[in-house]
């Protein structure tokens, strides 16, 4: 029996590497969302008199160095490993395939990896930061947890409305993409000033898409910024840190949801691109 080649079949064939990285960046991140909340203490100590507070931020900066460090230089082996496999199992499936669609499937298998190298330990960053940042809004003010509730939905809705026009256009694109060693090949100048130029159309056009979907989305973020800072201003009795700590998380969240519909939009392009691998026809655009 064939698996179909897919971020599933990745993750069950090489699930100890990806374990391993994965739990590095668990840690890793465990670790930076509770810098702003270091920080703020810090500073209320120091204002009180202490250092405690200090040395604590700086030993646990350092932490996070080592383990920064050490994750990037295991990564760059690991899924290194992982394409050269991947490519060369979809090699030995395509091999009957023309030349042009197999160099540009092989191109696009490794989007995959890259999808599981660099967008899934941002949003495994993302939700980390999220939930922190959630939990500690909440523990000063429920209203301010009650609005970061509000903007993470209102970004998925509105990601809701694009899901289908970024497979489109991505579609498009990667079946362009798959005609550019047979169009190199020809040697025929004006076939492949077409081709560059139909590539730019379809880029712009995913380009435009994307430009519409994150003005919507900072609109939301300007209006959940604005009314944090207020509600936080007006809580009784809060001191220095604690504004900043407010005035830090409540961005930090922003940052973190904004990584939602980013990988919403990949898991759009991954979903077209496992189509398109696995499939045995010269197009795929109405999968």
């Amino acid at each position: 029996m064939q698996f179909k080649i897919d971020l599933p079949y990745i993750l069950r064939t090489f699930r100890q590497r990806i374990a391993l990285t994965w739990g590095i960046v668990l840690v890793e991140n465990t670790l930076i969302a509770f810098i702003p909340l270091l920080i703020g203490m810090t500073i209320d100590g120091l204002l009180a008199g202490r250092v405690s507070e200090l040395f604590w931020m700086v030993g646990i900066l350092a932490s996070l160095g080592l383990v920064a460090v050490g994750r990037r230089v295991y990564d760059t082996r690991a899924y290194g490993t992982i394409r050269l496999h991947l490519g060369s199992e979809l090699q030995r499936r395509t091999s009957d395939l023309p030349v042009s669609k197999r160099s540009a499937r092989i191109d696009m298998s490794r989007e995959l990896v890259d999808f599981l190298e660099h967008d899934t330990p941002a949003l495994i960053t993302a939700v980390i930061q999220i939930v922190v940042s959630f939990g500690i809004l909440i523990y000063f003010d429920i209203r301010l947890g009650i609005s970061s509730a509000i903007v993470v939905i209102g970004m998925i809705l509105v990601y809701a409305c694009f899901h289908s026009r970024f497979y489109t256009f991505n579609a498009r694109l990667n079946e362009q993409r798959e005609q550019q060693v047979d169009l190199l090949s020809s040697g025929r100048r004006l076939g492949v000033f077409r081709h560059l130029r139909a590539l730019r159309r379809h880029e712009v056009a995913i380009s435009d898409t994307e430009a519409v979907l994150y003005g919507g989305i900072f609109l939301l973020q300007i209006g959940f910024i604005a009314f944090n800072l207020f509600q936080g201003a007006g809580i009784e009795g809060v001191t220095a840190g604690q504004i900043f700590s407010i005035a830090s998380y409540s961005w930090e969240y922003v940052e973190a949801a904004l990584l939602l519909p980013i990988a919403l939009q990949s898991w759009s392009r991954l979903s077209e691109i496992t189509t398109r691998i696995n499939s045995r026809q010269s197009g795929v655009l109405d999968a």
